[in-house]
């Protein structure tokens, strides 16, 4: 019965040492940080995909493009990544389209860029912590792996005192010293699964964006193109 209570996990992880109990420390509170961006990363995804879904479904029901920009500024706090690229682009090729004499490579290098750079913007708010998570996947198991080293190390030290070294007295310390790279790995595969789950529904938003981008300019180059194409409402009432 005592040899069950001194092999307890908490048993184990109160009598490691001092720094042994600080590599779990660290390893805990990485993984809890962790999984706090796991379960915030898996809404901030599943919220793009459903926009965007939301979003591409107006847009290719042949609604017209100033009602879908006047709606997108209305509802600019709540709009979805591939609404504010829209926005962006529309805004832009309004403005430009003012301007007397431009040409059409210039206005819709215009176009392009204002869209190119709200896609980077929340491509970036996409992949925000998914660093942290690589970290933590790669790290992890080292940091666990030095604390079972440093506490193999101490257990070993402590029986060179000790005339006959038997099983009983070498597990205890042996354990203690693995918890540390169990931890570790606890940390370290959840995020690196995580990470390469994220990483792969960000580039396929990624693709879907880049997609609407290059067809949306396609059709305000035919509206350049065509200038009898309705357009919709007055763009004279376009926000700058």
């Amino acid at each position: 019965m005592n040899v069950t209570e001194d092999m307890s996990l908490l048993s184990l992880i109160s009598n490691a040492s001092v720094l042994v109990q600080l590599v779990m420390a660290l390893l805990l509170g990485m993984s809890l940080v962790s999984w706090w961006f796991i379960f915030r990363k898996t809404f901030v995804i599943r919220d793009a995909l459903r926009r965007a879904d939301e979003f591409e479904r107006s847009f290719w029901s042949g609604a017209d493009l100033g009602t879908l920009y006047q709606a997108a500024v209305s509802s600019r706090n709540d709009a979805g990544s591939l609404e504010r690229i829209f926005e962006s682009g529309f805004r832009e090729f309004v403005k430009l389209r003012k301007q007397p004499g431009i040409s059409l490579p210039v206005l819709m290098d215009g176009t392009r860029r204002a869209m190119r750079a709200t896609y980077q913007r929340e491509l970036d708010y996409l992949e925000s912590h998914l660093s942290y998570l690589a970290t933590v996947g790669s790290v992890s198991p080292y940091i666990g792996l030095f604390g079972t080293v440093w506490g193999i190390m101490n257990a070993f030290r402590g029986l060179a005192n000790v005339g006959q070294a038997t099983l009983a007295q070498v597990a205890p310390g042996i354990a203690e010293a693995l918890v540390a790279t169990a931890m570790g790995l606890f940390a370290a595969i959840p995020a690196v699964v995580a990470f390469n789950h994220y990483v792969r529904h960000i580039e396929r938003l990624s693709t879907r964006y880049d997609s609407f981008m290059e067809e949306f300019s396609n059709i305000l180059q035919r509206q350049v193109n065509f200038p009898s194409t309705p357009q919709g409402p007055d763009m004279e009432q376009e926000e700058h």
